[in-house]
């Protein structure tokens, strides 16, 4: 401004960088709160300081090496990155946690530190490995999507991947280190105490109570498994039901803080009615108290088509100062109803925008024929309509051909008696109307344009053309009315082509509480029958574009991505386990997960969009970390112990009860800060915080029953098997005393030798 002129005034209108830093800074506190979080967890369970910060060391440590691969790959801090980095401070504790907990169980049987870490950690590193492998091998689906998901989801996918492998690494390393150097063994003195006390204070004795009312509860269910099969059948049921029974959604309508709302008169006005008009609606919405400014833009440029369309880009004010979108956008509409002979279509400005043609609103359906003449009768029943269906609002086309033309036929005969050339009618027409550039003013400091046109208010209307002289040969100006007819015909202001076929585009908005998915069935419906009855003929085409389109293609990719994500897991627990049963039951806590999260979404009114279907497939990585951890124990204690599988499996579902409670308290909430966060972009991070929240809470309670039972029944079959074909039941691993000492000190309970 210092540079510029006094008399010039020069004011941010957008700027869309307020909303981006604010919704990263939000971003920030989520992730610190998450991190608060988690540690707490741990603390709460540990209730040592020096256990605490054992495991809490990984979360720092994971996130800078992140940070590292992050600058390294060229990518930048953005809502899904941090989104990641959030959901990724409960993943990359679970391996510290669950490393820790089996050393501070040979702590607490008086081991000495360091023979108690490196014990720990030899029995526990399979299953931290395969808990690792098999939680990054549900995001390669993602690497290889083509589409939106993919190219939206590549970087999220790679960070969460990275921050979960630098974890693994410092849990196999670093964490028995510190456990050895900071956890402490009791004096022998206090064995009955170290007992009787495994947690300290009332949490622990509370602890203690639950780990013997599950015990009990969990033998009941053993013993009726037919009851548990049931419940499993029963939730794998529901959760079909309830994956038809959630809307559908393609992305979450964010709030920005700017509308862009398109406006349309009547296709005969003049420029001049179109500017009043424009202004006296700019002027109305300016009153909302949520606007803050406005743009206001009209006359044919790239995206004004016509004359009869305007532009308003509308900025509202701060997060805290306003109401919510919805409520601005409906209010916006009611104002825009007070302003006659002008029509508004607003819609929120997104991040994500995949539409290739300007359109009025946020769904298009794009109509093609090369019959014109079809294409304006099918496109004009369309839109009458699917303005009856409830469940689409603001629906309009861009059909532009009711516009009115002035037409001059000139009596060539006549003209030629009077001496007048048809170019002297047309220069005649050119000098009043067409803006004729006649003369160059050339002054010291500047030079002039001399614009020759008929002053503004002897052009308005047809009847301007009466007052219009063409020159004869003679020089006499001849009156346009003696040589010519005047006349008004119907004509297109702008006819729009795609693939070279004439097209029309048929614009709508989803009803308050309709969900895309509805909203394009309902539209489907309407398309076929009209088809049936004739009035959208087979050389008409009628396909969605943009997000509708979208959406469509996301509903099968959603599938295929599931599926991928499920079969990939399952070839990698094959490798693992070397066993085809195995991964079956580990897989088994699926179905649980997946009613936590379509139930949630429903209670939350949210849609299956693509974020919650990241949530679902992060789900399917993070629920197995519950059967991984009992299923190693128990196959574990049947090969190096003797036990059959139903003593192996009671006894490693209540060692592992304590990580199990703890690493899943920690994932949700690391996940709970983007399921309840309010500010700027949560609209983005909610449904993959409602469904991580969801599928955590149903999977934990339902996997710690029905995990151990469908275990018990593949090894019941698989022992059948191997009677059968006369195989050793129980293949036994050669151990060192030393070994076969420290797995006798870890199952409780026993008398050591």
């Amino acid at each position: 401004k210092e540079t510029l002129p006094a008399s010039v005034d020069v004011q941010v209108l957008t700027d869309r960088t307020v909303t981006i830093r604010e919704s990263v800074k939000d971003m920030q506190f989520e992730l610190a709160l998450s991190i608060a979080l988690v540690v707490m967890v741990i603390f709460l369970f540990l209730r040592s300081a020096s256990a605490t910060l054992i495991p809490s060391v990984a979360v720092p440590l994971s996130l800078i090496g992140t940070f590292g691969v992050m600058y390294l790959a060229g990518f930048s801090i953005n809502n899904l990155t941090l989104m990641a980095l959030t959901i990724s401070t409960g993943f990359v504790v679970d391996d510290a946690i669950v490393m820790i907990e089996n050393i501070a169980r040979f702590v607490e049987k008086g081991e000495p530190p360091l023979q108690a870490a490196l014990k720990g950690a030899k029995q526990i590193g399979f299953t931290i490995i395969s808990l690792t492998i098999s939680l990054v091998a549900v995001l390669i689906p993602l690497l290889f999507m083509g589409d939106v998901v993919g190219r939206l989801f590549h970087e999220f996918a790679i960070t969460m991947a990275v921050a979960i492998l630098i974890s693994a690494v410092v849990s196999l390393t670093l964490t028995p280190m510190l456990c050895a150097r900071l956890l402490h063994q009791r004096p022998e003195g206090e064995e009955a105490e170290r007992e009787s006390h495994r947690f300290s204070g009332v949490m622990g004795r509370f602890f203690d109570r639950v780990i013997a009312g599950y015990g009990r509860l969990l033998t009941w269910v053993l013993d009726h498994s037919k009851l548990t099969w049931l419940v499993f059948l029963a939730t794998l049921a529901v959760t079909v039901l309830l994956y038809f029974a959630v809307p559908k959604g393609f992305f979450p309508e964010q709030d920005t803080g700017t509308i862009a709302a398109t406006t349309e008169a009547d296709q005969a006005i003049s420029f001049a009615a179109m500017a009043e008009r424009q202004q006296a609606l700019a002027e109305q919405l300016l009153k909302d108290p949520a606007v803050q400014s406005i743009s206001s833009f009209i006359g044919v440029d790239g995206t004004n088509t016509t004359l009869n369309t305007g532009r308003i880009q509308i900025d509202l004010k701060p997060h805290g100062q306003r109401d919510a979108l919805s409520v601005v956008l409906h209010r916006l509409a009611d104002d825009a109803q007070k302003v006659a002979g002008i029509r508004l279509y607003a819609q929120p400005v997104q991040d994500l925008t995949i539409e290739d043609r300007q359109a009025r609103t946020q769904y298009q359906l794009l109509m093609s024929s090369p019959d014109m003449t079809q294409l304006n009768a099918s496109t004009k029943a369309l839109v009458a309509r699917l303005q009856q269906l409830p469940q689409l609002l603001d629906v309009s086309s861009d059909l532009q051909n009711q516009g009115r033309q002035a037409y001059v036929q000139i009596d060539r005969a006549q003209a030629s008696r009077l001496g007048v050339t048809v170019a002297a009618v047309d220069s005649a027409l050119y000098n009043a109307f067409g803006q004729r550039l006649i003369s160059t003013i050339f002054t010291q400091s500047n030079q002039y344009r001399v614009v020759l046109e008929v002053a503004p208010q002897f052009k308005i209307g047809p009847e301007a053309l009466q007052s219009i002289y063409a020159a004869s040969t003679s020089g006499a100006p001849v009156p346009l009315t003696s040589i010519a007819t005047i006349s008004e015909r119907p004509m297109a202001l702008a006819v729009n082509h795609v693939d070279q076929l004439p097209a029309a585009t048929i614009s709508f908005n989803t009803a308050p509480g309709v969900s895309l998915g509805h909203a394009v069935q309902a539209a489907q419906q309407v398309i076929q029958s009209m088809r049936d009855e004739g009035q959208i003929p087979l050389s008409v085409d009628a396909q969605f574009q943009g997000a509708a389109l979208a959406f469509q293609a996301s509903l099968s990719n959603t599938l295929l991505l599931v599926l991928a994500a499920v079969i990939t897991m399952y070839i990698v627990l094959g490798v693992l386990y070397e066993s085809t049963i195995h991964p079956i039951t580990i897989l088994s806590t699926l179905p649980s997960a997946g009613v936590g999260a379509l139930l949630a979404l429903l209670m939350a009114g949210l849609d299956l969009d693509i974020i919650a279907i990241i949530g679902i497939v992060l789900l399917i990585g993070i629920v197995k970390k519950n059967a991984i951890m009992m299923i190693d124990f128990a196959l574990e204690a049947q090969r190096d112990e003797g036990m059959n599988a139903r003593e192996a499996i009671h006894q490693a579902c209540l060692l592992r009860f304590r990580p199990i409670l703890m690493t899943t308290l920690a994932a949700l909430l690391g996940a709970l800060p983007l399921m309840i966060g309010t500010g700027v972009g949560s609209e983005l991070r909610h449904p993959l915080g409602v469904t991580l929240v969801g599928g955590l809470l149903v999977s934990q309670l339902l996997t710690l029953f029905t995990t151990p039972v469908i275990y018990l029944t593949f090894e019941g079959w698989a022992e059948r098997w191997r009677l059968k074909h006369g195989l050793s039941a129980v293949k036994r691993m050669p151990r060192s005393e030393a070994e076969a000492e420290a797995e006798g000190e870890a199952r409780p309970g026993e008398a050591q030798p």
